[in-house]
C-alpha cells in the first residue's frame, strides 16, 4: 500500500478565478465569468479567455485595468454587553441596543 499524499492531482490548489473576483466585491460569479470571456481579466499579465483557472492568491489579477484588491485580514471585535441591552440594529419593542450605547 502506498501512502496517501495531501495534494491530489484531481484537486487543484486555490479557488476559481470567478469566485475570487466575486469575493473581492467586483461583481457576482456569473458576471465575473462574463468579464473573463470578454477578455477583461488578466492574471500575471496574461489575458484570460476561460474561467477554468484556479488562483492561490500569489497572482496579480487585473480587472478592467485595475488591480484586484488584496484580501483584508479578518478582524474580531469584542464587546462586553451589559445586561439589559439587545444586540440588534433596531428593536421593534423599543429596548436599548448595543448601537445606542
Amino acid at each position: 500500500m502506498t501512502p496517501r499524499s495531501d495534494s491530489s492531482p484531481s484537486t487543484p490548489e486555490g479557488d476559481r478565478i470567478a469566485k475570487v473576483i466575486a469575493r473581492a466585491g467586483i461583481c457576482s460569479r456569473r458576471e465575473a465569468e462574463k468579464l473573463i470571456e470578454e477578455g477583461r481579466v488578466t492574471v500575471n499579465g496574461k489575458v484570460l479567455k476561460s474561467p477554468a483557472l484556479n488562483v492561490t492568491g500569489r497572482e496579480t489579477i487585473i480587472v478592467d485595468g485595475k488591480v484586484l484588491p488584496s484580501k483584508e485580514p479578518t478582524r474580531l471585535w469584542r464587546y462586553h454587553k451589559p445586561a439589559g441591552l439587545v444586540t440588534t440594529a433596531k428593536d421593534p419593542e423599543g429596548r436599548t441596543t448595543v448601537f445606542e450605547k
